[in-house]
């Protein structure tokens, strides 16, 4: 069975692994982003865009600007 790894807009965040120790187990455990898909409007386009973004990457946007987040991520290439 494999998962999908979750992507971030913003920033580039995956998912880590961790491999904890038991007295006789040894487990894997993955910790995934937290993410959460975010509404914000372009006024310069008259537009909605969703976005999906870590909560990190929520409060990022928040203080650089939708603007300048939506430049950012175009400049990578990727088509918001």
């Amino acid at each position: 069975m494999t998962r999908v790894t979750r992507r971030l807009r913003i920033l580039p965040r995956s998912e880590m692994n961790f491999r904890s120790r038991s007295v006789s187990l040894r487990t894997s455990r993955r910790f995934d982003p937290n993410i959460q898909s975010k509404r914000y409007r372009l006024p310069g386009e008259g537009r909605y865009v969703r976005l999906r973004l870590s909560t990190k990457g929520i409060r990022a946007v928040d203080a650089i600007g939708v603007e300048a987040a939506v430049a950012r991520i175009r400049a990578r290439g990727v088509r918001v």
